[in-house]
């Protein structure tokens, strides 16, 4: 009759190995990789925008002609940073206003605070949040809010008649 001293597989140290403690390294490995399948695509998530080149493109929205002198207007263009599968949500915006004969001044469509889109008040001369209440001076300056920042700008060129934008990724702020 064998004694509780004699079973000494799965003993650490020893040459044998046993059943429980193959099955713990089984278990082991096996969660190593799911925890690697789950997490790199989210590690690549985070890291991509490090490693992806900033575009700049001039992006035309229209010709001289369509802006009248001292009017903001919304304008509509295609992001050529987005992706090609972003589909209506690679589509973006502009507050664009003239300012003479070839000056123009053209802000982003979203508020620097959380990013919600602000819309312009032409009787009052000021861009509204209303998500949270931001508001800013016709110039893009910080008026009143939680906003921590300026509206940011698109820089403005006028060429052959066409009025472009110079787009480029935003930073969240």
């Amino acid at each position: 009759m064998k004694s509780d001293t004699d079973n000494t597989a799965g003993r650490p140290g020893e040459a044998g190995l046993g059943r429980r403690r193959f099955l713990a390294t089984l278990a082991i490995a096996a969660g190593t990789l799911l925890a690697a399948a789950a997490g790199l695509p989210v590690i690549g998530y985070i890291l991509e925008p490090a490693f992806r080149k900033m575009q700049h493109q001039w992006v035309p929205i229209g010709s001289v002609d369509r802006f009248t002198d001292g009017d903001t207007v919304l304008v509509a263009f295609e992001n050529p940073s987005a992706r090609s599968w972003a589909g209506v949500t690679g589509k973006t915006g502009a507050w664009v206003r003239r300012e003479g004969d070839a000056n123009f001044t053209a802000f982003v469509l979203n508020c620097s605070h959380l990013g919600c889109p602000v819309r312009w008040e032409p009787n009052s001369k000021l861009f509204i949040c209303p998500c949270h209440g931001s508001v800013y001076y016709a110039d893009g300056s910080v008026a009143a809010g939680p906003a921590p920042l300026p509206l940011q700008r698109f820089r403005v060129r006028v060429r052959g008649g066409q009025v472009e934008l110079e787009t480029r990724s935003l930073p969240i702020t």
